[in-house]
């Protein structure tokens, strides 16, 4: 599973794994779900779409005990270092074993580059210890820079972001409650990330104008998530389980 838009991965039919890189900025998607993990003191993780380890390495640096999923064969043998075990897989054809319950699943950017996302959410879900928790993050495709774009009659692939041409499906903040409610998820938390300026932005440029200019747009993101929010990040517990912290 190769491609975290920003950076996740998908499921074995990607082959430029590294065009995808931590998003280190603190108002991206890997900010906040490393932040929301927080410390794993022992507890395991599984992380799923892992590519060469780009979460994976943090989330062992953080106490986690990881199991990492991953369909490119080549892309798991580097990240295989980062992590207790390393699965190879692909998603579209079948869920494999693995070997939970898990304290915390985190499926970052891969939803959307799967053919069946409630077939593999509702599995992964079924993989949650009783007290686990699943933490997702996926691109808006509600985005007003999309509405503008299909208002002029574009609606043109790239290669990287929302509209990245590996995407098999696309979510509104709408299409996901019901994605999460199918997989019998209860939201627990949940917030909208900015457009990753400082990836789009030569690094000559940076400075503090560009984090004032960030921290704006990730304000104006969590103001009014279903227009200006780039991704949607949730955290989500086991229907019945959500009261118990």
């Amino acid at each position: 599973m190769l491609l975290r838009d920003g950076g996740a991965s998908h499921h074995g039919r990607v082959s430029d794994v590294t065009r995808y890189t931590l998003k280190a900025d603190p108002h991206s998607s890997h900010s906040v779900i490393l932040r929301w993990l927080g410390e794993g003191h022992g507890r395991r993780a599984l992380d799923v779409g892992a590519a060469d380890g780009l979460l994976s390495r943090h989330l062992t640096a953080q106490g986690w005990r990881v199991t990492a999923l991953e369909g490119d064969a080549a892309a798991a043998a580097r990240g295989a270092a980062h992590c207790e075990r390393m699965i190879v897989a692909d998603l579209d054809r079948d869920l494999p074993a693995l070997d939970g319950p898990f304290d915390a699943i985190v499926c970052g950017d891969v939803l959307e580059h799967l053919a069946e996302p409630p077939r593999v959410l509702g599995g992964l879900a079924r993989a949650l210890a009783p007290r686990g928790r699943l933490v997702l993050s996926i691109p808006n495709i509600a985005h007003l820079w999309i509405r503008l774009s299909l208002l002029c009659g574009k609606f043109d692939y790239a290669e990287r972001g929302i509209l990245d041409r590996t995407h098999l499906r696309f979510f509104t903040a709408r299409t996901l409650d019901e994605l999460l409610a199918a997989a019998k998820l209860t939201v627990l938390r949940r917030t909208a990330t900015p457009v990753p300026l400082p990836l789009l932005v030569a690094s000559r440029w940076h400075g503090a104008w560009l984090t004032a200019v960030h921290g704006a747009s990730a304000l104006a993101a969590r103001t009014l998530p279903r227009l200006l929010g780039y991704q949607f990040v949730v955290l989500a517990a086991s229907a019945g389980a959500a009261e118990d912290v």
